[in-house]
């Protein structure tokens, strides 16, 4: 299986899947379904909202560290130790520190999921430069950094 990218800042959510869900709601639930226990968390303002559902679940443990240089070792030793692991981190910042160890995983079969929280969905085609970014509109470019290393 090697390294899942789960990256929302590509392609948004279209719709709310039904009353009250939201996309955090559904991916905390699926991480207590497939047996994630623990996830390694680094806080940033694209991903607050995402961190508030993950605390809110009782089935996970959220275990934040400092920078993703640590999430990533986490993860990567997690993973190796009970066979699956998960982080989260922020959009471009977080991605692009946390993506040598994603690179690592796939290339040794590890089975590590990372999510990396983008943009809101009002953000996309406004042509706006947001903070987090490389001073492009696009939000694309982590999604394709992700692509060729996984």
């Amino acid at each position: 299986m090697g390294a899942t990218i789960i990256h929302d800042s590509f392609h948004p959510p279209s719709a709310i899947i039904s009353a009250g869900s939201t996309l955090g709601r559904h991916l905390v639930r699926r991480l207590v379904e497939i047996v994630i226990g623990d996830v390694f968390s680094v806080p940033g303002d694209f991903n607050l909202t995402l961190l508030d559902h993950l605390i809110a679940e009782p089935g996970l443990t959220n275990i934040g560290c400092c920078n993703e240089l640590n999430a990533r070792y986490a993860v990567d030793g997690y993973a190796r130790a009970r066979g699956m692991e998960a982080c989260i981190v922020t959009f471009i910042v977080g991605g692009l520190s946390v993506l040598n160890a994603i690179a690592g995983a796939y290339s040794e079969n590890l089975h590590v999921i990372c999510v990396v929280r983008g943009p809101n969905t009002n953000d996309y085609g406004t042509n706006k430069i947001l903070h987090h970014t490389i001073s492009l509109p696009d939000f694309s470019q982590e999604l394709r950094c992700f692509q060729t290393a996984t």
